[in-house]
């Protein structure tokens, strides 16, 4: 395969990702490619040391190429980028996959880019990372890449906010927009979530939020409200249940709603682990999904595939988000704005098997 086109499949994968298209992930390849998702890993990282048949590694970049999902080593012929260093500094990689997704998506489109990524975690510690900045910028970045694991407004340190090198805001934004900044829609998210029940005839619909106190949950809360109101549905606080993003707060918040005189025909629970709570309480209390109860998730985890039945939720578009970023720096050739749009990418639903039409009646339930 010549280098142009694989430059043009790479564009082709960067596209559909701006359009909102469900990520690709290495699993999906290595099903396509029937293998684990460890030699896709090595296979598609180019690890050193691992011996692989030349049929499996062409089986696998087969795979990836069938997908779309784009391939290390592909060069660009972009003037100026080879072997560019991009710097990625987070504050938290272990809370939750998201952070990796994002790292992923930079680091793929880096890659197709000539350029490479140094990643840091400041556990936000100002003094780590004052140091991690003064590392980076010793190491010789040509930008660097500022993340927080929750959506939310941001302060940049001086030592940050001063540099001559560009800056992009991944999953944050600072007040006076000085930076190139990307975030999930999370308002539309939720309405579309919702709005995907009503479609199917719901009118009863409850929602288990996150923690209140977080961005993502009052803007997925809101996205909910809008699609009722939207739909002349009346809002009844009682059908929303505050829980904390975990897989007991889903289970508790579900025996709340299922305990109500009118228990809801179908919930959304505003993320993954909030779902396998409720599937669980549901499953306890003899209700069948969809069947009885129809649910809906948000986030598009590895899990959510295995439940039975399998999760429609909505992705998070962090993959989609760090390839933004990589786009940007192309697009912008490092020179400064004075303020920029918020860039707010679009978190499109994937339809499983977990919602259905509403039952005639539900069955009653005791109170937990």
């Amino acid at each position: 395969m010549s280098k142009k086109i694989a430059q043009t499949e790479v564009t082709h994968e960067l596209g559909r990702q701006r359009r909102g298209a469900r990520r690709v992930t290495m699993t999906d390849v290595a099903r396509e490619a029937g293998c684990s998702q460890a030699t896709v890993s090595f296979v598609l990282n180019n690890a050193p040391g691992i011996r692989l048949s030349a049929e499996t590694r062409a089986r696998v970049v087969s795979a990836a190429r069938k997908l779309g999902y784009a391939v290390a080593g592909v060069p660009h012929t972009g003037a100026g980028s080879a072997n560019r260093v991009i710097g990625f500094v987070v504050d938290q990689l272990a809370t939750s996959p998201e952070a990796m997704v994002a790292i992923e998506g930079v680091s793929q489109a880096a890659r197709a880019d000539g350029s490479f990524v140094l990643v840091s975690q400041t556990f936000n510690d100002v003094a780590v990372e004052k140091d991690v900045v003064r590392q980076l910028v010793g190491s010789g970045a040509a930008a660097i890449v500022y993340m927080t694991i929750f959506t939310r407004e941001v302060e940049l340190p001086d030592d940050l906010a001063e540099l001559e090198l560009p800056i992009y805001l991944l999953n944050c934004y600072t007040a006076d927009q000085a930076f190139p900044a990307v975030i999930p829609s999370e308002v539309a998210g939720g309405q579309r979530c919702t709005r995907y029940l009503i479609e199917h005839g719901h009118s009863r619909i409850a929602t288990i939020t996150g923690e209140l106190w977080m961005e993502a949950a009052q803007d997925r809360l809101k996205g909910y409200r809008r699609a009722l109101a939207t739909a002349d549905i009346p809002f009844d606080p009682d059908l929303v249940v505050e829980g904390d993003w975990s897989a007991s707060s889903g289970f508790e918040g579900t025996c709340k709603l299922l305990s109500l005189d009118e228990p809801p025909t179908a919930i959304f629970c505003q993320n993954d682990r909030t779902a396998i709570g409720c599937y669980e309480a549901l499953k306890e209390a003899g209700l069948v999904i969809p069947t009885d109860m129809s649910v809906v998730g948000y986030d598009d985890e590895e899990i959510a595939r295995h439940l039975h039945p399998q999760l429609t939720t909505s992705v998070l578009p962090h993959r989609a988000m760090g390839q933004w970023v990589i786009e940007q720096m192309q697009e912008t050739n490092g020179v400064r704005l004075s303020r920029y749009p918020l860039v707010k990418l679009e978190c499109p639903l994937v339809e499983r098997a977990s919602v259905s039409t509403p039952p005639v009646q539900v069955r009653p339930v005791a109170a937990q």
